[in-house]
This record gives C-alpha cells, sequence and structure tokens, in this order.
C-alpha cells in the first residue's frame, strides 16, 4: 500500500478522555501528584493520529507509532476532561505525520508532531515469526 494514495493532507480526528487514576503519574511514582502522566497523554495523540486514517487504510494494513515529537505544557488532575487532536499535515509513501495537540478545556496541554509508519500485518507477523 501506497499512503498516498488513500491518505490525504488536513485529514483529522478527535477524542476525549476523562484521566482516570491509572493514568496519572502518582500511579506510577507513588510520591507524584495524581496528574496525567506525560506518556499517557501521548498514548492518546497516537490513538487520535491512528484514528484520523484507519478508516482509508486497505485491509491487512495497520499504522505503527515511529516518531514521536510532544511538548506537555501544562498539568491536568484526575477527572479532567482531556481532549486531542490530530490532523494529518506530511505523506510520505509509507510514512504519515500529524500535527497533534491536547486539551483540558480552553487550556492545551500539550502539542506537538508525531509520525506513524504503515505495515502489512501477514508480512510483520511472518518478519518475526509470529504467524
Amino acid at each position: 500500500m501506497d499512503a498516498r494514495e488513500a491518505i490525504k493532507i488536513g485529514m483529522r480526528a478527535e477524542r476525549i478522555l476523562v484521566v482516570p487514576p491509572e493514568q496519572t503519574v502518582g500511579h506510577f511514582v507513588p510520591h507524584m501528584p495524581m496528574v496525567f502522566a506525560t506518556p499517557m497523554m501521548i498514548l492518546e495523540m497516537e490513538l487520535t493520529s491512528g484514528d484520523a486514517i484507519n478508516p482509508v487504510l486497505q485491509p491487512g494494513w495497520v499504522t505503527v507509532g515511529i516518531e514521536v515529537d510532544i511538548r506537555h505544557l501544562a498539568a491536568a488532575p484526575v477527572g479532567a476532561t482531556i481532549r486531542t487532536t490530530a490532523e494529518v499535515i506530511e505523506v510520505e509513501r509509507r510514512v504519515i505525520r500529524f500535527a497533534v495537540a491536547a486539551f483540558h478545556g480552553a487550556v492545551k496541554i500539550g502539542e506537538g508532531r508525531h509520525g506513524r509508519g504503515l505495515v502489512n500485518v501477514a508480512q510483520f507477523k511472518k518478519r518475526f515469526g509470529l504467524v
């Protein structure tokens, strides 16, 4: 599959998450505050990016995260409603790049870029002996 045939600049998606205790820094490091953890924010950005393009992928193809360049700008507590956004900004044959952001209300809590690589699932499994 050539991403340029199906994925277009400007494709976008949005996700909403209410921060649960198990996605906070304090959950992973007991003496830390119970605020949305940076790796969990990045995960939401990755999932949102996938949501933007998954409907146009050919059967048997998926994307995997290959690049992150993210800044975590502000904290968000347990129970906060987080909105993540992703928009396609660049498309190569096997790599799609996104502008991503996360918001708590009107406050931007994270921003950056994320890249996803196209993978043929059958070939991937064969390569790693997972068939």
